[in-house]
């Protein structure tokens, strides 16, 4: 098996096939001919040689057999979960996954699909939730802004006993640190837009698995709601995806430097992030995570009135609702989310989500703390 660095500057390239290109084509067309020779390509929406070339990279990242890239997360996310559920199907979910995710999940009500939300990390808490209507498990690990570890290995050994299938949303960690499919998952999908493209540049998505099983959601659920890549677009991924273990690698170093300055800052009550050493799940840290991105949340010590400050105090990082491009980025949910949501989700109501960025992390840490000391001046007129 290739190294991960190399499968992302090479694999799936063919330049024979391409007049020697090293760079893959964009082939930029609705539909292929076949009237003089038979390419096995009839139309974009069904397959392309450009959007494939981001599907071999990605699998073998995951190792997985296959995958399918859409034209956004929610594409991906929305049609891996269509494929396993109907009417009475009951579908058992962490309480902290992507917030898209939950209110797609919300919306299947209206076809008779159940959500059971479980408010645990715990095998043991998803298996005595299991019953004959549950088709199936998903999760997203770390978990969203709290980034709590969920036992994979543990809930994917459980649900094939029931021969229920599990479903792991790995945009946090990317492949490079965490391996969900060896875990057990049977399904891997991402938020390409964020560290798989790394540019902030494409809205992009992909599922991975086995052949067969890929093989059907594209077929089923992708080519018939039209939620199919445009070649653009994987271009713009393959470029990513050529220097994702770098990019990972600097991302990691930084969050590191930015999660220790926060841990020591007197402005800052509790740093979240997978990396830190006192975290009370280091055993399945250990387990499941061979690093760490740069995504991590915190919370200040001033009160709520006084976060739209910081954020506008910010000099080097951007306010944005995304992650994992080249840039830093801030946010926080308690200007925007309901605060009864934010309760029963367990987010403290000044939590603050950050997104490390590739800027040199002196600078990082200079611009959040002067907005941190600007804030809690601001607090105590």
């Amino acid at each position: 098996m290739s190294s991960i660095d190399t499968i992302c500057t090479h694999e799936g390239d063919r330049p024979e096939d391409y007049l020697g290109s090293i760079g893959v084509p964009i082939f930029q067309t609705s539909l292929f001919s076949y009237k003089k020779k038979d390419s096995g390509y009839r139309y974009t929406r069904a397959s392309n040689p450009t959007i494939e070339n981001a599907e071999v990279k990605i699998a073998a990242l995951e190792e997985g057999e296959s995958a399918a890239c859409f034209s956004s997360g929610m594409g991906a996310i929305s049609s891996s979960i269509l494929h396993f559920v109907k009417n009475g199907s009951t579908v058992l979910v962490h309480r902290n996954v992507y917030g898209p995710a939950q209110y797609f999940l919300k919306y299947l009500k209206r076809f008779g699909v159940t959500t059971q939300f479980i408010n645990s990390e715990k095998a043991i808490d998803f298996e005595s939730a299991m019953g004959p209507q549950t088709a199936l498990v998903y999760l997203e690990s770390p978990s969203t802004f709290l980034f709590k570890l969920l036992d994979i290995q543990g809930i994917a050994e459980a649900a094939r006993k029931r021969g229920i299938p599990v479903v792991v949303d790995n945009t946090w960690a990317t492949p490079i640190y965490q391996k969900p499919l060896a875990l057990g998952a049977d399904l891997v999908v991402h938020s390409a837009s964020k560290y798989l493209g790394g540019h902030s540049d494409i809205v992009a998505g992909v599922v991975v698995g086995k052949k067969e099983l890929i093989q059907s959601i594209a077929t089923e659920e992708r080519s018939n709601l039209g939620s199919n890549m445009d070649p653009h677009q994987a271009f713009l991924l393959i470029r990513g995806l050529r220097t994702l273990s770098v990019r990972m690698e600097r991302h990691s170093k930084n969050a590191e430097r930015v999660a220790n300055y926060l841990q020591t800052s007197p402005f800052v009550s509790t740093v979240l992030w997978p990396g830190l050493p006192d975290r009370p799940d280091k055993t399945l840290v250990n387990k499941h995570l061979s690093g760490f991105s740069g995504v991590m949340s915190f919370i200040p010590t001033f009160d709520l009135s006084v976060v739209p400050q910081f954020l506008t105090t910010l000099k080097l990082f951007e306010v944005g609702p995304s992650w994992g491009g080249f840039e830093s980025l801030a946010i926080a949910p308690g200007i925007f989310m309901d605060p009864k949501e934010m309760l029963e989700l367990g987010i403290p109501p000044t939590l603050i989500r950050i997104s490390v960025g590739l800027e040199n992390v002196e600078d990082i840490i200079q611009d959040l703390d002067q907005a941190l000391k600007m804030a809690v001046q601001k607090g105590k007129i």
